[in-house]
This record gives structure tokens, C-alpha cells and sequence, in this order.
């Protein structure tokens, strides 16, 4: 296992870390056992950064027990998430890190994150509510090591949150097919400039960019040199940027989690020749091609007058047709509607200044009505509904 130091506190961390969301699965629930093999055998691979959160159903106390029962809890670095979006006092944050404690049976979480911070103004809404000398407290106590934040979402309130504290590290969606998009690199490189360690998350987009590529995507892969599964490519395509602290994979597998740790043994920031370099190029077009909207997340078209984020838009509903309905609504709720101001498509007005400035010729306007009618329907409504009463509180 290789290590990539934490500029802010100098710890190493591996460079492979144990995505929680996905463990196992028996009889409907955890199959705990195989939890158990993988999560030891990661450990002595040299693996010590692991990722749950408060929804993952099961994850933290799972997790604990595990670490519990086989000594390992001073082995590795935990990482959880406060579940923001139910938080409506300082007395309810104390609930929920409590609770988090006795789930993982510990005192202490060593990176701590707000889950799915969307923009700035949700962040000034927890100072509102006392998050600040919350957080001061927890740390003075030693309670909390690493503040931080997970982030869904395009590159500009992402930036924006980089201003908006001294965080200790973040977590973005980023891999190959969202260079452009989400956080992008551009974010990556912002946070790396900052001495901001950043966590990847959905570095193979769920395993989409394993095993469910377009046939001339994996015919691609299949020709380069030297021979690589998509996944090895992929995971590869993230460690050559030295700005990558620690890559989240959710093993799932031993098999798994025996290939990633192998490949995470070999890898060398800035060991791609051209040639690899222009591989993904290739394997992104393939990909693109069975997209819906040509957009390529360039942001000329913005800013909408109306505050529709419109690359982050089109990115869900190209979403939902590549990885599936269940993911693009997934995406569009919490990049759009997850947050003080909606961003989503029905806000358009038919203005037009967007398709003054789209370089790829797109008909916006046109495309916007398309996703409105598609991702809006009675499912995003009633997720619509409930983050209205339950989160902007």
C-alpha cells in the first residue's frame, strides 16, 4: 500500500480508502461476516482510511463492532458525516455525533464531514444555528480531529465553499467522465492549492465505469496497452494526480478489494504516457455518445437569470441515461433541489441568453422543457416536497 500525506496535520493516508455504502449484502441486510473477512484483510493490507455516514443503514454500527472486536479501531482513520439536513439546533448535532460515537464505539472521529454540503448558504444557515462553537468545542476536546465537507454539485459553489471555512479536507464526486463536471478538476486542483486534502468519491460512478461501459468503450480498453481492466484504468486515471489523497472504493468483493489493493501498490502520480492520456479522451467520446445532451460543462451558458444550473442539469439527465433512472433522479434532487435556492430545470423562463453563448450549439431552452418533463415528475416532486419541510428548516 502506498500513502499520500495530509499537508494539514502530516497524517499518511493509504491511498486506497474502504467506501462503507457498500457492503456485503445477505438475506436483504449486512452480511456481516464477509464484512468482517474484508474489513480485517483491508487492514492488513496497510488500508486506514475508512468512509460511513449517518444514512448508510447499518454501515456505522457495522463498522464499529468490527473495528471493536478485532482491535483495529487505533489503526485506522474514521470518517463519518453529520446529517446537516436534519439538523434544527446545536442540541441536535450533539444528538447525532453522540449517536455516531456509540454506533462506531468510539470517543473520537478522526475526519468528520457535513454530508452533502450543497452551497454557501446552507453553510451560513448551520453558523445560524451554532455550528461553529460546536465545532470549536469538538475539536478543543479532541472529539473531532478533521472538519470537513461532501460535496455534490458544479465547481462554482464548490469553490465558493472553499472559501467560506479553514477546512481540514472535502470529498468530491470525481473521476474521468466528470472531469468537467461536478467539483471537475478545477476544483481539485483549487482545494490542492488551499493544501486542502480531498477524498474522492464514485471513482468508477458505482461501478459504471467497471462494468456497465458502452461495447465500444470496453473494445477501447481492450485494445490499449498494457492490459488493464476498466476498473484498474480508472483507479489509475485518479492516483496519477498527486492532488488525489485518498481514492474511496466500495469493495464489496475480496477479489475486489485484493485487485484495487494491488493496483494501489504499483501506481505513480504522473506515470501516464501520452498515449494512456489520450485513452480516456477515446473512452469518453464512446461514453458521450450514448449521452442525451451534448453539453460538455463549460459554463459559458451561465449564469441562468433565473438561477437554473444549467450544465449541472443536463449532467443528471445525461446521467439518467447512461447509469439508469434511479441514479439520475438521485443526482438531479441533490444538485438542484438539496439546497436554499432551487437550480433545476422548470425555473427556466425561455429567455434565450443561455443559447447566445453555448459554444456546442445546444438548443437549451428546447432540452430544459425535455428534462422538465422527464425528471420532474411525481417522484422528484415528492422528494421536492419533503426537503422543503424536513431541510430548509
Amino acid at each position: 500500500m502506498q500513502y499520500r500525506r495530509n499537508p494539514k496535520n502530516g497524517d499518511m493516508l493509504s491511498i486506497l480508502g474502504f467506501g462503507c455504502l457498500r457492503f456485503p449484502r445477505k438475506g436483504g441486510g449486512i452480511d456481516r461476516e464477509e464484512t468482517e473477512r474484508e474489513i480485517v484483510k483491508a487492514v492488513e493490507c496497510g488500508i486506514n482510511y475508512f468512509d460511513t455516514a449517518y444514512v448508510y443503514q447499518g454501515s456505522e454500527e457495522v463498522l464499529g463492532s468490527i473495528l471493536h472486536r478485532n482491535n483495529l479501531r487505533e489503526k485506522v482513520y474514521l470518517a463519518t458525516k453529520l446529517p446537516h439536513y436534519l439538523v434544527k439546533d446545536a442540541n441536535s448535532m450533539e444528538k447525532y455525533f453522540r449517536q455516531q460515537c456509540e454506533r462506531l464505539q468510539t470517543d473520537y472521529i478522526d475526519y468528520y464531514l457535513m454530508h452533502m454540503l450543497p452551497d454557501v448558504e446552507v453553510w451560513e444557515r448551520l453558523k445560524k444555528l451554532g455550528i461553529l462553537a460546536w465545532i470549536q468545542e469538538k475539536k478543543k476536546s479532541g472529539a473531532i480531529r478533521n472538519i470537513g465537507f461532501s460535496y455534490h454539485g458544479g465547481s462554482g459553489a464548490f469553490l465558493e465553499l472553499l472559501d467560506a471555512y479553514d477546512w481540514d479536507f472535502c470529498q468530491i464526486q470525481y473521476n474521468y467522465l466528470d472531469e468537467n463536471s461536478q467539483a471537475g478538476r478545477k476544483g481539485l486542483m483549487a482545494a490542492a492549492k488551499k493544501d486542502i486534502p480531498v477524498i474522492i468519491m464514485e471513482p468508477l460512478r458505482g461501478g459504471k465505469l467497471a462494468g456497465g461501459l458502452p461495447e465500444k468503450a470496453r473494445e477501447i480498453f481492450a485494445g490499449a496497452q498494457p492490459k488493464r481492466s476498466p476498473a484498474e484504468w480508472g483507479l489509475r486515471w485518479l492516483w496519477n494526480q498527486e492532488q488525489v489523497t485518498v481514492v474511496l472504493s466500495g469493495m464489496n468483493s475480496m477479489d475486489m478489494l485484493l485487485e484495487n489493493v494491488k493496483t494501489a501498490g504499483e501506481v505513480k502520480a504522473g506515470e501516464f504516457t501520452q498515449a494512456e492520456e489520450g485513452l480516456f479522451a477515446k473512452v469518453t467520446e464512446a461514453i458521450r455518445e450514448k449521452t442525451r445532451v451534448g453539453c460538455t460543462g463549460c459554463g459559458y451558458c451561465m449564469p441562468c437569470p433565473a438561477g437554473v444550473d444549467i450544465p449541472g442539469v443536463f449532467r443528471c439527465y445525461n446521467v439518467k441515461y447512461m447509469d439508469g433512472w434511479f441514479p439520475g433522479i438521485r443526482e438531479y434532487v441533490m444538485c438542484t433541489t438539496f439546497k436554499r435556492k432551487r437550480s433545476n430545470a422548470s425555473l427556466c423562463m425561455r429567455c434565450g441568453k443561455c443559447e447566445t453563448r453555448c459554444p456546442q450549439g445546444i438548443a437549451i431552452r428546447r432540452e430544459l422543457q425535455a428534462v422538465k418533463k422527464e425528471m420532474e415528475g411525481p417522484i422528484y416532486k415528492a422528494a421536492a416536497w419533503a426537503v422543503d419541510k424536513f431541510v430548509k428548516l
